[in-house]
């Protein structure tokens, strides 16, 4: 990896590709620091101070995404995730809307659609999740128990609360074009290259304070635990995300005039983690949905009670079974809508393309679906023990849920790191190739 580097640096329109994404990781990362108008900014410093060592509540997950910037309250608040879940919504709809389904099928044209409608429902659901930041932290349920959370908005008149929510959207949208400037002028996916940054920025504070919370040698063990667990996640990641089940693929030979064509044999990769990390946010932010209503509802009746105590703490047991359960089955959701046999089997057929031992047509449709059924089981279970991870470290060292190396942090960072190098191998490979002759 790092020759592929150390090479593209030395190719000289590809360094400037480089130059350009870190260019523009360098103004993300200026921005998630700089805090939108009408906040209190030494409150919000007090109150993070003040967040049990780094415990970021309901919050975690999307703080993660932001790089740190949503507990702070500042112009980048929002992240990217408001363009993730607009891209997931979109993609869930084409599965059930005909229209946005033949706009797929259209090709370029139909793509550039598609994505003009998920800028649109960025800007709306950034509206949405501004305004419902905006409320949290005037409420002070932004920061449980700090002291002066309910001061962190000293002004909460109509004027600067539409202000402070036209500022996070603009925030959004400028994220938003951000990552389209990587993907079209610079290396990698814009968004992924985004939220990669955005988690990679968290580390190093995160394994300090395990370092600082830390009993054994002054809390280097602990330390130096984290690290040799992480690497081997590293590993085993890596090794899984490359896994793939290749299916043999035969394409007949057919005579036009007197030429013949076809008659070459290829394969369909099928992943074995083929949902990626969706079903993993998937499951989060589900469980999500309940602790934030019983933050929100005021009483003490019993249902309240029974979520704060069993859905909102990260080491109870049935927070670890419901999350693993939804990671499995969402894993099978999203592989289902993402992939479709039948169209897989028909494009085929069309071309006269064939399973060897399979015949054509719907057999050979049962056949992908049945690969596929038994390939994202492993999948799936190999997602759920991912996740867990955060939790066996807020039993073996006390870290919050988000801690280093856990398991959605790892999926990202791994998977975005391997589809850049490719990328760059790809492009390192077509300006020095040297031809058949030399």
């Amino acid at each position: 990896m790092l020759t592929a580097f150390a090479r593209a640096f030395k190719t000289p329109d590809l360094r400037k590709k480089l130059l350009f994404t870190l260019g523009i990781i360098v103004v993300y990362r200026v921005g998630t620091h700089i805090p939108i108008p009408g906040v209190d900014y030494t409150n919000v410093q007090a109150c993070i101070d003040q967040a049990s060592n780094g415990n970021q509540g309901l919050f975690g997950l999307v703080n993660m995404f932001s790089g740190g910037a949503l507990l702070q309250i500042t112009i980048f608040a929002l992240g990217i995730m408001p363009y993730i879940t607009a891209s997931i919504i979109l993609q869930l709809l084409t599965v059930v809307i005909p229209r946005l389904e033949a706009l797929k099928k259209e090709g370029q044209s139909g793509t550039a659609k598609i994505t003009q409608y998920t800028r649109y429902l960025t800007v709306a659901l950034a509206i949405l999740q501004g305004t419902g930041l905006v409320a949290t932290a005037r409420s002070g349920a932004l920061f449980t128990g700090c002291t002066v959370g309910n001061q962190i908005v000293p002004d909460q008149s109509i004027f600067v609360t539409i202000t402070m929510v036209i500022t996070m959207t603009a925030g959004t949208a400028a994220v938003m074009w951000l990552g389209e400037l990587i993907t079209d002028r610079g290396i990698g996916n814009g968004m992924s290259i985004l939220m990669f940054i955005s988690i990679a920025a968290t580390f190093p504070s995160a394994l300090w304070a395990i370092k600082v919370q830390g009993n054994l040698a002054d809390g280097w063990i602990e330390f130096g635990t984290v690290i040799a667990v992480g690497l081997v996640m590293v590993g085993l990641v890596v090794f899984v995300e490359q896994a793939q089940r290749r299916i043999p693929v035969q394409y007949a030979k057919r005579m036009i005039g007197r030429r013949s064509y076809g008659g070459t044999s290829t394969y369909i990769p099928l992943k074995v983690n083929q949902a990626g990390i969706i079903p993993v946010i998937f499951a989060s932010s589900l469980l999500y949905i309940p602790a934030l209503i019983a933050q929100f509802a005021g009483g003490t009746s019993g249902w309240k009670t029974w979520i704060e105590q069993n859905l909102t703490k990260g080491d109870h047991p049935i927070y670890i079974a419901t999350y693993f359960l939804l990671i499995v089955f969402f894993a099978f959701f999203y592989v289902a809508i993402s992939f479709n046999p039948e169209e897989v089997a028909d494009n085929m057929k069309k071309y006269g393309g064939f399973i060897p031992g399979i015949r054509a047509g719907r057999p050979t449709a049962e056949y992908l679906g049945y690969v596929l059924n038994r390939i994202t089981w492993p999948g799936s279970l190999y997602l759920g023990l991912i996740a867990l991870v955060p939790t066996m470290a807020l039993v073996g060292f006390g870290a919050n849920q988000n801690f280093p190396f856990g398991g959605t942090s790892i999926l990202i960072i791994v998977g975005v790191g391997l589809e850049t190098v490719k990328q760059i191998e790809s492009q390192l490979q077509q300006r020095n190739y040297e031809g058949f002759l030399r």
